[in-house]
């Protein structure tokens, strides 16, 4: 993300130039030509892309010229060379054509001092096709934040890894990275840490020079084995909270390290993680990224189902557009472990904290999922 105004020291093109190949010519000296009776001219000089003309055109002359070489001292239109039998002596010209024709006038594109790109651009492919061309080798960014997400749980075991009882494949460090990418971050997963205070100590300090955000799933409830509030006591300042959402209560944030290095921390089942990056991590990263737009297009929309709600919480449930645009809820419920209805989701209906109930035909404010 351009965090600068880039302006241009200098005009796009930069000089006239041809956008042929062909022959630099005097347009009245070759007004009256045609098939029939062509006109012939002598070529006195050669300019490839790159050089200059060392010849002027005079009456009755011309010069064979490349694509994007400069034009030269006295010529006004360019022939191109399918218009002519493509001498290199001398040439005929076989149609006429106008003063001015084929040629790339200096600052047509561009003009000198002219701002090409705002402070706020997503510099793609096109963006920096245009700081490459007004020479702009180096520029002020905001980079893409990096991410290092980590899983807590000695349950957990890596896909692919055949499952003893009471075991389960590490979900959330593969979701939150590939969440974190669609946010528009640089993310890597290190790896499930088991409940141990050692070993979830020097995963986090591990990653204190490697990054610019640490997150964390898992370990932030009450249990007698969640050891990451012990262990973040130690490093910073985090504070852990209960949050009145639904799924996602446990959370927490704040800074660890000498450089303060900023933390997330995030309920373990795979349903609360998701949610809660949504509404927290998401808008944190774009934030980071320079953005000013950071949440996801919400719209209003017809439930078309029963549904109900836990009083005093905002509920998050998972949902699927119909081809109609209405939203019905999907999954076999909205346990924060039911994995199968994320999956399928398109869209999450969000049901106010002082409602318990959404009946059939309800407009319902909806997250659409479905794009940036």
């Amino acid at each position: 993300m351009l965090a600068q105004d880039v302006a241009a020291p200098w005009p796009l093109p930069s000089f006239d130039n041809s956008s042929m190949d062909g022959y630099a010519v005097i347009a009245a000296d070759v007004a009256a030509a045609s098939e029939a009776e062509p006109v012939e001219l002598a070529v006195v000089d050669d300019v490839p892309a790159g050089y200059r003309a060392s010849e002027t055109v005079r009456p009755g002359t011309a010069i064979r010229i490349m694509t994007g070489a400069p034009m030269p001292e006295g010529a006004d239109a360019v022939v191109p060379v399918e218009r002519t039998d493509a001498g290199a002596e001398r040439v005929r010209v076989t149609a006429p054509v106008d003063s001015g024709a084929y040629i790339r006038r200096a600052g047509e594109d561009v003009v000198a001092g002219q701002t090409v790109l705002t402070a706020g651009t997503l510099l793609g492919a096109r963006q920096l096709a245009m700081l490459a061309a007004v020479g702009s080798g180096h520029v002020l960014v905001h980079p893409r934040p990096r991410v290092a997400v980590i899983s807590t749980g000695s349950e957990l075991v890596e896909p692919g890894t055949a499952l003893r009882h009471g075991l389960i494949n590490d979900s959330n460090g593969y979701l939150l990275v590939a969440a974190c990418r669609e946010a528009g971050a640089e993310a890597y997963r290190v790896g499930p840490v088991v409940d141990d205070d050692a070993s979830f100590l020097a995963a986090i300090e591990d990653q204190l020079h490697r990054c610019d955000l640490i997150l964390t799933s898992g370990g932030v409830s009450m249990g007698a084995y969640d050891t990451v509030k012990a262990v973040l006591s130690q490093l910073g300042s985090v504070d852990f909270m209960k949050v009145a959402m639904q799924p996602g209560m446990p959370q927490g944030h704040g800074q660890v390290g000498e450089d303060r290095l900023p933390i997330i921390t995030l309920p373990g089942n795979p349903v609360s993680s998701y949610i809660s990056f949504e509404n927290f991590v998401r808008p944190a990263i774009r934030r980071m990224r320079g953005l000013v737009d950071l949440q996801r297009p919400r719209l209003r929309a017809r439930c078309t189902v029963e549904m109900s709600s836990p009083a005093g919480k905002r509920q998050f449930a998972r949902a699927s557009f119909l081809s109609s645009g209405e939203v019905v809820p999907v999954g076999t419920g909205q346990g924060s472990h039911v994995l199968g209805g994320l999956a399928a989701a398109d869209a999450l209906i969000v049901v106010p904290e002082d409602v318990v109930t959404v009946s059939v035909g309800d407009d319902v404010e909806v997250v659409d999922l479905r794009g940036a």
